[in-house]
């Protein structure tokens, strides 16, 4: 998702944050294997009713009776069917439990559940979340959907966990008005006809898929289809555009989605979802990384923002569109790596802020990706840690965006060897594929693959808001130096101006280096690939 400009608040976890957050005993006893989800907006009245066929398995014999479904109020479940049966259910606010004594389970299942009501309605998307009715600059009809931060409930009944996906991806229907066109992930398999004034879209997602990445936009769209030579051959390329911007898709979003996609094929490994294709659409919002159908509301101009500037203020930023680069960087890092708790979204900004600065410096030098990024450590707020609260379904502070980055381009750097960054990372998308991970696995895999200790650096800028300062004395053509304000032994080895292309190793006790024939009029500088800051002591 694209950076948000507020912080959530912190606040006392209540029930319902755990149960939404939590493994809990009625969510880990079956598996999601496949979602087959229908829908039907009302853009007049903003409701919308349909149903959602869940296809799971039972993974451990032993289990409760009940299944927890999460929607959130005031849309309501209407009924529940299986094997044609009607199922018994309550509702707990936005937890629903399904009843489901054992005798009426297989190993495989189907459960239909039926709804309806008015969903929560996204004021600022795509920061709050829920469904976006909204009218282009024609004055039509135009909808669309975003809720990463609260997770699907807010427009179906899912199980709304990061850890859990559909293994068999998920089909989605959309019933339209027939002038409309209604747009979602994957590939289009059908689209039909109805007897009243409506037509029903369907589309599939072969592949495994997070719930806040199932999406759906209805508008006066025209496609565009187009190909692209990637990695592991022909990728199909679909622009599902307002009419009116088929020319700005044509000079702009093409050609800025085609080198993006090269350069990321490079650095990440191939393209995740060959199967389900690469989709742009033009959205309400300013941009979402909804897996195969990436959301796309910026203004077709190059730039780190809708007026085309630069937020580093290098100049560097207007050189690529950033929610171009940022949104499909999360095909990587959001949907086919996926944090199973958003409290580790830092592992999905982070890396596709990377992305930010590697298109850049694929298209402009490394020194320009460099500059790009010491640009941007100016904006990090140092609020709180970046790593929200485990269980409880909270987001960390906003700097996962920026400081999950220089986390990595810290280690990028720390690695210093270009190669071998891009083989790592490579293997990261990989050996991780389709996967939800922990923080401590992605900081694991780095630490062994990499043969290099990044623990300390993890522990200071994932764990605390502190910025690690380097304290230094010159003294008789002697350099000493320590780290203060930090965590216990604390240590990261950094470049310095006055020691050039080598790494001093601070720690948190004082050392000392020769540094002779220095101009001590030239003043000590930390490398501006180092978030850290200094100050002199005699």
């Amino acid at each position: 998702m694209v950076y948000a400009q507020e912080n959530i608040a912190l606040h006392i976890p209540t029930k319902q944050d755990t149960l939404n957050g939590s493994i809990t005993p009625e969510r880990i006893w079956w598996d999601i294997q496949h979602y087959d989800l229908t829908i039907k907006p009302d853009y007049n009245s903003k409701t919308i009713s349909g149903k959602n066929t869940i296809e799971y398995t039972v993974v451990n014999k032993k289990h409760s009776d009940l299944m927890q479904i999460d929607l959130v109020v005031p849309l309501k479940i209407d009924s529940v069917f299986q094997k044609g049966k009607k199922i018994n259910y309550t509702q707990n606010e936005n937890i629903w439990y399904i009843k489901l004594p054992k005798k009426v389970l297989s190993k495989k299942n189907k459960l239909t559940i039926y709804y309806s009501g008015k969903p929560t309605e996204s004021i600022k998307p795509p920061w709050d979340g829920g469904l976006v009715w909204a009218k282009d600059s024609l004055n039509r009809p135009w909808i669309s959907v975003a809720c990463q931060y609260k997770g699907a409930s807010l427009w179906f009944p899912c199980k709304n966990a990061l850890y859990d996906e559909p293994d068999k991806g998920a089909r989605i229907n959309i019933i339209a008005p027939k002038n409309l066109i209604a747009v979602s992930n994957g590939r289009l398999t059908s689209k039909i006809t109805n007897t009243d004034t409506t037509s029903t879209f369907t589309w599939e997602v072969k592949n495994p898929i997070n719930h806040y990445g199932i999406t759906f936009y209805i508008g006066n769209y025209i496609n565009i289809s187009d190909t692209f030579q990637g990695e592991k051959g022909n990728l199909s390329m679909d622009f599902w555009v307002l009419d009116y911007n088929k020319e700005k898709a044509l000079n702009h979003m093409i050609p800025e989605v085609k080198l993006t996609v090269k350069s990321l094929e490079h650095w990440y490994g191939p393209y995740p979802f060959y199967e389900d294709g690469f989709k742009m659409v033009d959205a309400p919002y300013i941009g979402m990384e909804h897996q195969s159908a990436i959301a796309y509301g910026s203004s077709y101009k190059k730039g780190t923002n809708k007026k085309g500037g630069d937020i580093s203020n290098t100049g560097w930023g207007k050189k690529t569109d950033k929610i171009i680069v940022h949104e499909i960087a999360h095909e990587w890092f959001g949907n086919t790596v996926t944090a199973s708790d958003i409290a580790d979204r830092w592992i999905q900004e982070g890396f596709a802020g990377l992305a930010e600065e590697l298109v850049i410096a694929d298209i402009c030098g490394k020194q320009a990706g460099n500059e790009f990024m010491n640009g941007r450590f100016r904006t990090i707020e140092n609020d709180k840690p970046i790593i929200g609260r485990y269980g409880i379904n909270e987001d960390g502070s906003n700097d996962n965006y920026i400081k999950g980055w220089a986390i990595m381009h810290m280690i990028k750097n720390i690695i210093n060897d270009d190669s071998k960054f891009r083989k790592i990372i490579r293997d990261l998308t990989h050996d991780f594929h389709n996967k939800t991970v922990t923080s401590n696995e992605i900081e694991s895999y780095l630490n062994s693959k990499s043969g290099i200790s990044f623990t300390f650096l993890f522990d200071q800028y994932l764990r605390t808001n502190k910025v690690p300062i380097l304290e230094f004395k010159y003294k008789n053509e002697e350099l000493s130096y320590r780290y203060i304000d930090c965590i216990e032994n604390f240590s990261m080895p950094i470049k310095t101006n006055w020691t050039g292309e080598n790494f001093i190793y601070p720690s948190t006790f004082w050392q000392s280096i020769k540094v002779e024939n220095k101009d001590t009029l030239q003043e000590l500088k930390i490398d501006l690939n180092f978030y850290v800051t200094l100050k002199k002591v005699d």
